[in-house]
């Protein structure tokens, strides 16, 4: 089973998205897991979008990507543009993507919720793509 990690800033709201939508889309094709550059917390307003289309991530929280291993991921995945301040480990992985997806914070709901869906969009072909 291939192994995604979802790297974002903060880890509290696209990258957040993005391993709940693998999670459900992806549930027994592939493991997934999401982190910061820095962690954080997970945005309520990113929880409260992503229930509005039946996805819980209520207990997800944020984390580090210094508390993983590169080796231990087939897909790293930036949502943020960040993937140039990615240690090169990560990079260099099977498959990397630097998706660069507006960052809704702040913003009003409907930017959160047009950002979920070109996550989920993305995430569906990444799953289809590694499964």
């Amino acid at each position: 089973m291939k192994k995604i990690m979802f790297v974002c800033k903060k880890n509290s709201r696209r990258s957040q998205m993005a391993e709940g939508f693998a999670r459900t889309l992806g549930k027994g094709k592939v493991a997934v897991a999401s982190s910061g550059l820095e962690a954080s917390h997970a945005d309520p307003k990113t929880v409260e979008i992503m229930s509005e289309v039946g996805i819980d991530i209520s207990n997800q929280t944020s984390k580090p990507l210094s508390d993983f291993k590169a080796e231990d991921y087939n897909a790293v995945i930036s949502l943020c543009g960040c993937g140039v301040n990615l240690p090169q480990e990560w990079v260099l992985r099977e498959v990397f993507a630097d998706w660069q997806l507006d960052d809704p914070e702040g913003q009003p709901i409907e930017t959160f919720r047009r950002v979920r869906d070109e996550v989920k969009e993305r995430v569906e072909k990444l799953v289809a793509k590694l499964s």
